[in-house]
């Protein structure tokens, strides 16, 4: 996700804090990129978990499984 875009939930998030709050487009902009960041988060996640790989004491190498 782009810095740009992360800055501009930040701002939202310190704007929602202030007693004007936000408009209801500002909140659906919001709700739209915190989702956004969420998947991008769980993507990077993903990626990172199906490369690890677990090394046991006799040396044997195992990828990393789902889970169930």
């Amino acid at each position: 996700m782009e810095q740009k875009k992360i800055d501009r939930i930040n701002a939202l998030a310190r704007k929602a804090k202030t007693p004007a709050g936000l408009t209801p487009e500002e909140t659906a902009e919001r709700d739209a990129l915190r989702r956004e960041y969420i998947d991008a988060f769980k993507a990077s996640l993903t990626a990172q978990l199906d490369n690890t790989v677990i090394q046991y004491p006799d040396g044997t190498r195992r990828k990393l499984g789902r889970g169930k």
